[in-house]
């Protein structure tokens, strides 16, 4: 396991305990001592793993997309015929074509894993996407099935789905679906996080509002008393409602923790597979109005809107003499 960081730390420790014999890799040498002390064999470096590996060898890597490429370049001197590479990190798939026929030319078979589990994968498991040769697939399916969230467990049918693992075809294939999936994701989360934005201003007292030409009058009523508390919304809904998930259960963990969410500042990252799912459904041409609109709402969480919204001003402006009013705290 070479990225010992949130997730392939865990990874490796489920391994552990499902009894492989793991040889870990990473940057930080207080990850790599950490894992050395719950019983997994410490390298010095990405050679160094290669070396310490039986043959043939399994190499997991769990690292930045971007810092791929360079790796498997520093593996492939000590690598074999016969090896397989697994990325269990979020490539774009276009990469993972180009990568296997690569290493497919040195003997070396890569697979791609779209694994999702996020912090809590060492106790619940992983959900795992993969994509490659079909015999690779067959030969580390020891190593997936520890790893899945029901690792071992009995299947209703042939598929290996229901166990928490899936061979979806070919190279590529497995980051393509982790890539729709992270998609749905941004929209799952924006859904929830538009609907307690709307219970949050339920829940304040009601604003006055200016009788003047640049505010907009409003015959909106909410009930005469709202005592809406959001930790308690959370939790109600986690409870027969279907609209109940881990997700919904994670922000309800927070918001018992902090109702106003005061330690988070709102500023939203992507880490690229939103961007790529929308991309994508450009190709295809096929519509993802929700998925598109997420992705760009978190691009306006980070302020990226800014200079639009000033633009806006600068025409109402313009047209009708509309003068800028700044919001008021709560409105």
């Amino acid at each position: 396991m070479i990225g010992l960081g949130r997730m392939g730390s865990n990874m490796a420790r489920r391994l552990a305990r499902a009894g492989h014999s793991c040889v870990v890799f990473d940057q930080s040498d207080a990850a790599v001592r950490a894992l050395a002390d719950d019983g997994a064999t410490a390298a010095t470096s990405a050679v160094d793993l290669v070396a310490k590996l039986p043959v043939p060898r399994v190499v997991w890597m769990m690292v930045p997309a971007a810092a791929v490429d360079a790796l498997l370049q520093t593996l492939l001197a000590g690598l074999s015929p016969g090896d397989i590479v697994i990325d269990g990190g979020n490539s774009h798939y276009a990469d993972d074509m180009r990568r296997e026929q690569e290493l497919k030319a040195r003997g070396v078979r890569y697979l791609d894993v779209g694994t999702s589990g996020g912090l809590w994968g060492l106790e619940r498991g992983y959900c795992l996407m993969i994509g490659g040769d079909t015999q690779a697939v067959q030969q580390v399916e020891p190593i997936l099935s520890a790893l899945a969230q029901s690792a071992g467990a009995a299947s209703i049918t042939a598929s290996t789905a229901a166990r928490g693992f899936l061979h979806v075809g070919s190279s590529g294939a497995g980051h393509f679906v982790k890539m729709v999936h992270n998609g749905i994701e941004y929209g799952l989360m924006a859904a929830y996080a538009e609907g307690f934005n709307l219970l949050h201003r339920a829940g304040q007292p009601p604003q006055k509002r200016a009788a003047d030409a640049e505010t907009a009058p409003t015959r909106a009523q909410m009930p005469r008393a709202m005592n809406v508390r959001l930790d308690q919304i959370a939790e109600l809904w986690r409870h027969g409602s279907v609209v109940s998930s881990w997700l919904l259960d994670l922000l309800a963990g927070q918001l018992a923790e902090s109702p106003g969410l005061e330690k988070f500042a709102g500023h939203v990252a992507d880490s690229g597979e939103g961007r790529w799912t929308v991309e994508a459904a450009i190709e295809a041409g096929v519509p993802v109005p929700v998925l598109a609109t997420a992705l760009f709402a978190r691009f306006t969480s980070r302020g990226e809107s800014e200079f639009a919204n000033r633009t806006l001003s600068a025409m109402r402006l313009g047209f009708g003499g509309h003068q800028e009013k700044s919001a008021a705290p709560g409105t």
